[in-house]
């Protein structure tokens, strides 16, 4: 049995070929190895696949024991710290099961280089929605993940060609990019630049009446845009938002849209987890490193 762990933004999702479940962030902080015993017997686990933060100091999905500071250059960044990924990456490289870690989509990975002129692309959990995702469409494919935040990911051709990530465009529930309003309470030091992107989101700046639609329209922005490098992917989204903006976001971009629950991630990630055990050599363009 394969597991694959969502390292989410508000829970930690955890799945294999045969079910799945979550566990808040907060509630994570005593995860324990045992709890996979909700999936299957742990006798019967043959590798799993986790992600941890950003996943900005790998390029290569890499065995747990060769990866140093969790596959994180800082934890320091855009995101809160709450301790529940941290003690799930923890308990899972000192469980003697197979594990690798995913890399997030940053300057150092082979993407686009054009997308490179932004540090950081996506986080590594994106990398499992672009795999269940292209299982589906093919291999030409945007899923736009909405939900705290939103992030968008293009594969061309069976490879990821680039992402936006949530601090570069269109906003979430929760975070969002820092506009001038945000920069100048930075500037004037009554918040920290992480603080203005942990507040950035629609349920922060825009009225109820306004929010599904905003966000609607910022996803579609950033689909569209993704569509001038690859005029003929399909679209996905993903996410807890995914269902509600849905019918707006295939209105304004006149295109079908299909839709994928909040275990897309944890799904791929176990279906990433079988293949790199099985031996392949690399996933969505991404090398695996032995």
């Amino acid at each position: 049995m394969f597991i694959g762990i969502d390292h989410g933004t508000t829970a930690m999702r955890f799945a294999c070929e045969s079910g799945e479940f979550k566990m808040s962030r907060t509630d994570a902080r005593d995860f324990q190895v045992h709890d996979l015993e909700r999936l299957c017997p742990l006798s019967e686990i043959e590798g799993i696949a986790v992600c941890y933060s950003m996943g900005d100091g790998i390029a290569a999905i890499t065995p747990v024991g060769r990866v140093k500071n969790r596959g994180v250059v800082s934890r320091m960044g855009a995101g809160e710290h709450i301790g529940g990924g941290t003690r799930v990456f923890d308990e899972i490289a000192h469980s003697g099961f197979p594990a690798v870690v995913i890399p997030g989509i940053h300057r150092g990975s082979p993407t686009d280089p054009r997308f490179k002129a932004y540090s950081h692309q996506t986080s590594p959990e994106k990398i499992g929605i672009a795999y269940e995702t292209c299982r589906v469409l093919g291999s030409d494919a945007i899923v736009c993940d909405a939900s705290s935040n939103t992030v968008t990911l293009l594969v061309s051709g069976g490879r990821i060609t680039g992402a936006i990530d949530a601090c570069i465009f269109a906003p979430g529930t929760r975070h969002g990019a820092l506009d001038v309003d945000a920069i100048r309470r930075i500037d004037a030091g009554s918040c920290t630049a992480n603080e203005a992107f942990l507040a950035a989101g629609v349920d922060i700046t825009m009225p109820p009446e306004l929010r599904i639609a905003t966000l609607a329209m910022f996803a579609a922005m950033e689909i569209a845009g993704m569509r001038l490098v690859n005029r003929g992917a399909k679209v996905a989204l993903a996410g807890s938002c995914a269902p509600a903006i849905a019918p707006e976001v295939e209105r304004l971009l006149g295109l079908p849209v299909l839709v994928f629950d909040e275990w897309c991630a944890s799904r791929g990630l176990w279906q990433i987890a079988r293949d790199v055990f099985s031996g392949v050599s690399s996933l969505l363009g991404i090398p695996v490193d032995r």
